[in-house]
């Protein structure tokens, strides 16, 4: 069944929730940005005015004394107009790259910092009218249209109830001393902002969880996404089986080194080499340290003889050890008996070859439990009807 005819219900994977983030697809409350470039303009405005109106008076102030130079050299009143203009141009400069960084704040504030020029990609399918007149029947977009139209109404009625309950006193201003009436003026103004900022502030309170609730709706995941994303996390089984297989190719190749360092090498005698390390004072049990089959079987050999490492042929545990032991492991409890005898062999050998006591006999042949031959199981699978 095709994911698209199943219900999405469940919540989003981590490694989804990634890459929509690689692809920008964020939660982001476009409100929470208004109530900060306003707010935060506002306050700009507020703190910064007098500040700046004294600097321009001041400003003003120079620029209109008039003296004979200034008569006779109508370029100083040029250079006069370029200082206005720089001091207009970085008090501009100061303001918007505050609001900037304010702009920025905000919109890091709900989703975090995104790198991705996936947004801003040309996307020709979004040309489509038929696919674009789709989208607008979306319950995102219902949404964002319903916050709108209360956004915008709230604001009117707002707006308007505060302008009609003020026109009778901005209108008596004409009546007042200059100084009076821009004091109230800017008071007025002032409130009006703060009621405006409150409204965006009360949408932006619910905007927020809003748009992670529905940005958490557009991610979720059928049961067929969910086990293809499975599928692609753990990768195909065969295609892993090869490459451990690899894997243990590699280190079975590399760990011919250690070859010069073991006690004994057991053959099958001619596909499986397995080399054995034991020491009683720092290992709990023997350790396989190399092994090999076919041709890499055939250098563990050579190599062992080359440095007079004893070379045993005893096919049920050289299979058993291969096919059950790893590369630097402790060899199975189960084969603890069978290893022990042959060591034993080994250092009895080891005296006869030093001179400290006779040559022992043939080598022991040591029990193998069957389940741990591998040629063991293939019988056993041939014979069973």
């Amino acid at each position: 069944m095709d994911s698209s005819s199943q219900d999405r219900n469940l919540p989003a994977s981590e490694r989804k929730l990634q890459k929509a983030r690689d692809d920008g697809q964020v939660a982001r409350s476009r409100e929470l940005s208004h109530l900060a470039v306003l707010g935060g303009g506002a306050v700009c405005l507020i703190a910064l005015a007098p500040m700046m109106f004294d600097h321009l008076k001041n400003a003003f102030s120079l620029q209109m004394l008039f003296d004979a130079q200034t008569m006779k050299d109508p370029t100083i009143m040029m250079h006069r107009l370029g200082a206005m203009v720089a001091v207009g141009l970085a008090a501009s400069a100061v303001f918007g790259l505050i609001i900037s960084l304010i702009a920025v704040g905000s919109t890091l504030a709900v989703g975090g910092w995104v790198t991705s020029l996936k947004p801003i990609t040309p996307d020709f399918s979004r040309v489509n009218p038929l696919s674009g007149f789709g989208r607008m029947f979306t319950k995102d977009k219902a949404t964002e249209v319903l916050k709108m139209s209360f956004i915008a109404f709230t604001l009117l009625a707002v707006g308007f109830t505060y302008l009609s309950s003020g026109l009778d006193t901005l209108g008596s201003l004409v009546l007042q001393p200059s100084a009076k009436s821009i004091g109230y003026l800017s008071d007025w103004l002032t409130r009006g902002m703060g009621l405006m900022l409150l409204v965006v502030l009360l949408v932006a309170m619910v905007d927020i969880p809003l748009q992670k609730f529905l940005h958490g709706s557009r991610m979720k995941m059928s049961q067929q996404e969910m086990k293809q994303e499975h599928k692609e996390s753990d990768g195909n089984p065969q295609m892993k089986g090869r490459q451990r297989q690899r894997q243990r190719d590699i280190a079975q190749g590399g760990s011919i080194s250690a070859v010069p360092k073991a006690d004994f090498v057991l053959m099958n005698p001619t596909h499986f080499a397995v080399a054995i390390q034991y020491d009683d004072s720092s290992m709990a049990a023997p350790r396989v340290i190399s092994k090999g089959a076919d041709l890499l079987a055939f250098k563990i050999r050579d190599i062992a003889k080359a440095h007079n490492i004893p070379v045993l042929e005893s096919p049920m545990l050289a299979r058993a050890l291969y096919a059950n032991a790893e590369i630097d492991q402790d060899i199975p409890t189960s084969l603890y008996t069978a290893v022990a005898q042959v060591l034993a062999y080994i250092y009895r050998l080891k005296a006869a070859m030093r001179g400290d006591g006779p040559m022992p006999g043939e080598p022991p042949l040591p029990f193998v439990p069957p389940e741990l031959d591998p040629l063991s199981k293939v019988v056993a699978t041939t014979d069973t009807p």
